[in-house]
């Protein structure tokens, strides 16, 4: 006897064609699929089938969601469980799986394209640049979730590495002072890009010095990203990648 299976799928960011084939196949062929209403593009459900059953988990706690998917599961019914982005940023699934798993279903993910790589898509821009920065710190200022003390923005912030922030636009102030305080310049560019893919996409661009003020002026409260950046000043040298002069494995 086969194990029961529910599948967690990345939605991506917003934009519906940017799930991926093995996604959207998923869902063309779910019984049941749960997904974060909240933050999920609902234009995504257009591919489910006519006979699916649909439940928005924005009203659901943890152990109803787990219930409705083991027990479809354990019918022999195909269940998605549909994430905004990628599902293994600030997605909660871990316990979602860790759940279903007691329960003797298998889990399996498929990944998504995350708001950070549409954000850095909209404006056009790498966030690996050679000799400004060849990191990426992902993380979130501390609220309602907490964060270890050694993940603290201010420590974070001392590496002066390109850093997307999610979560945080609501407190775009209390996130200023804390990369301020970990030695950021204050003309240090600043992007937060709301609803990054979406139709209704914004984009505001500034430095640490008026971002606060430029996001508060234009009502962003939530749904957004922050790309705190050197690379976003444009100055940078090119890499040696494409450099005539160097030879590599397949190029002498």
């Amino acid at each position: 006897m086969n194990m029961p299976v529910v599948y967690f799928v990345g939605a991506g960011p917003g934009d519906p064609e940017l799930i991926t084939v093995k996604g959207a196949d998923l869902l063309r062929r779910a019984d049941v699929v749960v997904y974060a209403g909240s933050l999920v593009n609902p234009a995504l459900l257009d591919l489910c089938r006519p006979g699916a059953v649909i439940y928005d988990s924005a009203g659901m706690h943890l152990q109803e969601m787990v219930r409705v998917m083991a027990e479809a599961a354990g019918e022999g019914k195909v269940v998605v469980r549909l994430h905004t982005g990628d599902p293994s940023l600030y997605g909660a699934i871990q316990e979602q799986m860790d759940a279903l798993a007691d329960q003797g279903v298998e889990c399996r993910v498929v990944p998504g394209v995350s708001s950070f790589f549409a954000a850095a898509a909209s404006l056009k821009q790498e966030l690996t640049l050679p000799e400004v920065t060849q990191t990426v710190i992902l993380t979130r200022l501390a609220g309602r979730t907490s964060v270890p003390q050694h993940e603290e923005m201010r420590q974070l912030a001392r590496h002066q590495a390109t850093m997307c922030i999610f979560l945080s636009v609501h407190m775009i102030r209390e996130l200023v002072a804390e990369l301020l305080a970990g030695g950021y310049p204050a003309d240090t560019p600043v992007a937060v890009v709301y609803r990054a893919s979406w139709p209704d996409e914004r984009i505001v661009r500034g430095t640490l010095a008026d971002i606060a003020d430029r996001v508060t002026e234009a009502g962003i409260k939530k749904t957004a990203l922050i790309i705190v950046s050197r690379v976003l000043a444009g100055n940078y040298t090119p890499s040696r990648l494409y450099d005539a002069g160097f030879a590599h494995g397949y190029r002498s």
